[in-house]
């Protein structure tokens, strides 16, 4: 997402760049929207894995409708819409099959056991492998588990932002699914970095705007303190804390360039122990955390937020 404008500009070569090296790396799953600046991000990916071929496991997600100007318009989820959205997905990113189809949010006019049914006949056509979930509730997974068995859930997860802990990870739990975190950094807020002007979408998150801003930078202060003693940045030591967990959870790391990944992968060589993950969580609990995630209109539209 970040390598198509969602933080301001970003330099294609470089991004292209960045996804060889996390290639070359070990990297295997990469992560896009349909929905990221208008196909820009599946047309990126497509340019990046020319040549690499079968390098990555694709999980993309679809639903969500723009304007040109970017603009929020609702989410469909329609078994025709999505079909149609996944047509388009296929020819972008030019391969014939998707590895995880996930709806972006759900669709409060559409029955989630509808959705499912159409990407169920997708996998029986051979043009998806497997059914991905995103920003959902205990309840909506386990109708929708009901249906297909679903492969993965994709949420918010991070040291601040630990809502699905309560309901949604027992969920998750009992019907085997495995989670691809995102916003392991609270959009790089516990890396440090501020927005970028115009086109950052961050300036309209509450996390980044004024007070809040202030106090969270206090949270990250304390992260880097916590970083210090075991040797490591602010951002190993948040994407260490995601990776110890659970097994069934992967960080969906948004570098996007070769530095930011290079950052990234050094948090694979911090452990922490029971002991550590204690003593992180005492020190920043998350009521330390000023502003919600996303802004009022979108906490109340997410499926997860209602129900867990």
């Amino acid at each position: 997402m970040g390598m198509s404008g969602a933080y301001g500009p970003a330099d294609e070569r470089e991004s292209i760049a960045t996804i060889h090296a996390a290639l070359d790396q070990g990297i295997t799953l990469l992560d896009t929207g349909d929905y990221y600046n208008a196909g820009h991000n599946e047309l990126l990916i497509a340019r990046a894995l020319e040549g690499r071929a079968g390098r990555a496991l694709l999980s993309v997600k679809f639903g969500a409708l723009r304007a040109p100007d970017g603009a929020w318009l609702g989410i469909d989820l329609r078994p025709a819409a999505v079909k149609n959205f996944v047509g388009y997905s296929l020819t972008r990113l030019r391969v014939d099959h998707i590895d995880i189809y996930r709806p972006g949010r759900s669709d409060p006019n559409v029955p989630i056991e509808e959705t499912m049914g159409a990407i169920t006949e997708l996998i029986a056509a051979g043009y998806v492998r497997a059914v991905g979930l995103s920003e959902v509730g205990a309840d909506t997974l386990r109708r929708a588990h009901a249906v297909h068995p679903v492969a993965d859930l994709q949420i918010e997860y991070s040291l601040i932002s630990r809502g699905p802990e309560a309901k949604i990870f027992p969920a998750v739990a009992e019907f085997g699914v495995g989670v691809t975190a995102y916003g392991v950094l609270s959009r790089g807020l516990l890396a440090g970095s501020s927005t970028a002007g115009k086109g950052d979408f961050r300036g309209h998150l509450p996390r980044f705007s004024g007070a809040n801003l202030e106090q969270n930078r206090r949270v990250v202060e304390t992260l880097g303190r916590l970083a210090a003693e075991h040797g490591c940045t602010a951002s190993q030591l948040a994407i260490a804390w995601v990776l110890a967990k659970g097994d069934n959870i992967v960080p969906v790391i948004g570098a996007r360039t070769r530095k930011q990944l290079s950052e990234a992968l050094g948090a694979l060589d911090v452990k922490l122990s029971r002991g550590d993950l204690a003593t992180i969580e005492t020190a920043i609990p998350p009521e330390t955390v000023a502003g919600a995630r996303y802004d009022e209109r979108q906490m109340r539209i997410l499926d997860s937020e209602r129900s867990s």
